[in-house]
């Protein structure tokens, strides 16, 4: 059996901790050690780790963190029943809404974390 977990670097883990908590619905299944906290939404775990900016995610590499939004063709979508809540979360919790579509099928938002991390609000 293959398990899917996702990674998300943060600068703060407590702001990160709450923001994906109380925005996004996620549960908080453990610490695993200080600089790491692992959570859950439905069956995926994530686990946000703290790293600071300016610091090399690969050794061989010359990239190194930046936390302005940034975009990648890999992110999440976050399936609910209500776009425009969870929206009006996101912006208190510090994270930002950049647009979004509606139609026949429902609605879609795009968001990104207070970290720069792109993703998506679908209704489900």
């Amino acid at each position: 059996m293959i398990k899917i977990s996702v990674s998300i670097d943060v600068s703060n883990l407590k702001q990160a901790t709450a923001f994906y908590i109380e925005a996004l619905g996620c549960s908080k299944v453990r610490d695993q050690g200080a600089n790491m906290v692992v959570l859950c939404v439905e069956n995926s775990d994530i686990y946000l780790q703290e790293k600071a900016a300016g610091t090399k995610p690969l050794h061989s590499g010359s990239a190194v963190r930046d936390y302005q939004r940034h975009w990648t063709p890999i992110h999440l979508d976050f399936l609910c029943d209500n776009v425009d809540e969870v929206v009006a979360k996101v912006l208190k919790l510090g994270g930002t809404h950049e647009g979004g579509e509606s139609a026949d099928w429902g609605a879609i938002a795009y968001c990104a974390d207070p970290f720069g991390n792109g993703f998506c609000l679908i209704n489900e």
